[in-house]
């Protein structure tokens, strides 16, 4: 089997990105990886449910969840475009989710600018990953939007 890098998995929540980028939404996305294989996909479903909860992260926690038939995610991956909300740290802390990777940064909202014990204490972080790649996706979506 082969092994697959953290940009090759955070090019896969990119591609969730780019769906919600053309859908209107608030362009992240979300992959959760098990065994080296993406057992969940999701990006942010906001507007379409009229739902502030409805962000990548928990969109992706459910599809997860539904797919090993738990609803603790130890052993799994998270890669998402931008770094974790409280709100959705929060919900990852109770899946005992033992890794997370993000691209971009979120300096106004994510959670590291709140508290670093938001996590489960097992929980490993990684930042960075493709960083340019997601971070320019969001700056795009957000002046086109200051144009409209």
């Amino acid at each position: 089997m082969e092994l697959y890098s953290d940009a090759y998995f955070m090019n896969e929540a990119l591609k969730e990105a780019q769906k919600a980028y053309a859908a209107d939404e608030v362009p992240v996305g979300a992959v959760i990886v098990a065994n080296n294989r993406i057992i969940a996909r999701a990006h942010n479903l906001t507007e379409r449910l009229n739902d502030v909860t409805a962000h990548a992260e928990m969109q992706v926690i459910t599809a997860a969840a539904n797919s090993i038939g738990g609803k603790y995610l130890t052993d799994c991956t998270l890669y998402v475009t931008l770094e974790p909300c409280p709100m959705c740290a929060g919900a990852l802390h109770w899946t005992h989710i033992s890794r997370i990777v993000y691209g971009a940064a979120d300096l106004k909202r994510g959670f590291s600018g709140i508290s670093s014990n938001l996590l489960h204490p097992k929980t490993v972080v990684a930042q960075g990953i493709l960083e340019q790649e997601c971070g320019s996706l969001l700056k795009n979506f957000f002046l086109s939007k200051r144009k409209s």
